[in-house]
């Protein structure tokens, strides 16, 4: 527990690695089967995630001075009979790796947290019946006996893109080509959009004509050494503090950025100013910072909110939850949050960060103002291990407990 005195931001701080393009590129990287080098590695618990997944697929795993060095000690012939994937609680490495180790043709075991598990895999599970892939969910794994096919892939675009993403890093692995056709709108295209940056710069070829994919089979990867450009995401809370008469400069962020989270920008302005209605559809990860802000200015109306209930918590009832000890209040609607402008007092009681690390860091941007205590802030680990360390520098007070 950490308690979080009334405190006003100061410095340069150097925004952590993007986890979005770290999960990709280290993923490519071991594709390649050569070896590889990328620089700007933060061991966020996520990360780790998937360097667990590389190790099991006979990869070589070093880092040294944030860089990951990945060489292969195990060909694909050589690889047991029996492949245990350890995710953690990643929901990005569970559903990038699935499709990716079901073109091995070995016996899968992916584990995870309860949690992680319960969040779901609903498109490999539908993809697994129509490919006669036998999958057994349990509480804490998921097995898979069978190989994914060269065939023409259906697929939701308003569940997760994270299906989309796994999907294409595996296909291009199979003898023939195949099809991915997203049957609905797409949320989170920015995500797709960076999927298909890295796999262009590791010399996959994907044709994307209106969200239908033609993928060619019996592509090689290749991959010899890239930069993780800065996190967008993690630097809007970092950057928040610059509407709380703080002064904070950011270092490491690339402006033309594929990742879709540099809107925070655009919605930070907006909501500063005046009552505001923002649409979550492609920015879903900026939810928790984006209902501190209007909870701190003047209100917000959020427009297609619902796949906030099934991240690493329900962000917007564990939200909910927390901001009324501060004296606000929140409306949730069926795909709607509406927050109006209210007076925010000093919580009396110690805040809970519902084991979400956006949760946390934006419940402590909010705690600058008023002072107070929050529980399970381990939670941080999950993406920005450095979290604290960071605001500690820029003078913000943070005392353990």
């Amino acid at each position: 527990m950490f308690e979080i005195r009334k405190s006003t931001a100061n410095g340069q701080v150097v925004v952590p690695p993007s986890k979005s393009y770290a999960h990709r590129l280290l993923i490519a990287a071991a594709l390649t089967n050569k070896k590889c080098c990328v620089e700007n590695i933060e061991l966020s618990n996520d990360v780790l995630a998937t360097i667990n997944c590389l190790q099991t697929i006979g990869k070589k795993v070093t880092i040294k001075n944030n860089n990951a060095y990945i060489e292969t000690i195990k060909s694909y012939e050589e690889l047991d009979d029996l492949l245990v994937f350890d995710c953690l609680e990643s929901g990005s490495t569970l559903r990038f790796f699935i499709p990716i180790a079901l073109t091995l043709n070995r016996k899968l075991v992916f584990k995870g947290t309860e949690k992680l598990i319960s969040r779901g895999i609903s498109v490999y599970e539908d993809i697994c019946s129509l490919q006669n892939i036998e999958l057994i969910k349990e509480i804490n794994q998921i097995t898979f006996t069978g190989s994914l096919k060269p065939s023409t892939f259906n697929v939701p675009g308003n569940i997760s893109s994270q299906f989309i993403t796994g999907l294409l890093f595996a296909l291009p692995l199979l003898q023939d080509n195949s099809f991915i056709n997203i049957t609905t709108e797409l949320e989170s295209a920015n995500y797709i959009d960076i999927t298909l940056d890295v796999l262009r710069l590791t010399g996959i070829e994907i044709v994307n004509i209106d969200n239908h994919y033609i993928i060619k089979g019996n592509q090689e990867y290749e991959l010899s050494h890239f930069v993780v450009e800065g996190d967008y995401s993690n630097a809007a809370f970092l950057d928040s503090f610059n509407y709380l008469n703080g002064n904070v400069e950011l270092v490491g962020l690339k402006e033309n950025s594929m990742q879709g989270d540099k809107v925070y920008k655009k919605y930070f302005n907006l909501l500063s100013k005046s009552y505001a209605t923002i649409d979550l559809q492609n920015a879903i990860d900026l939810g928790p910072i984006l209902f501190v802000f209007a909870s701190i200015f003047y209100g917000g109306h959020f427009v297609n909110t619902k796949r906030l209930k099934i991240k690493e918590s329900n962000r917007i009832n564990d939200l909910a939850m927390e901001l009324k000890k501060f004296g606000i209040e929140i409306i949730e609607l069926e795909n709607e949050v509406i927050i109006n402008k209210q007076e925010i007092n000093k919580p009396i009681d110690v805040l809970d960060g519902h084991n979400d690390h956006r949760i946390v860091m934006a419940l402590t941007v909010l705690l600058t103002l008023t002072g107070g205590f929050i529980n399970g802030t381990d939670a941080v680990n999950k993406s920005y291990p450095t979290f604290f360390e960071d605001l500690i520098k820029l003078g913000i007070e943070v005392k353990p407990c």
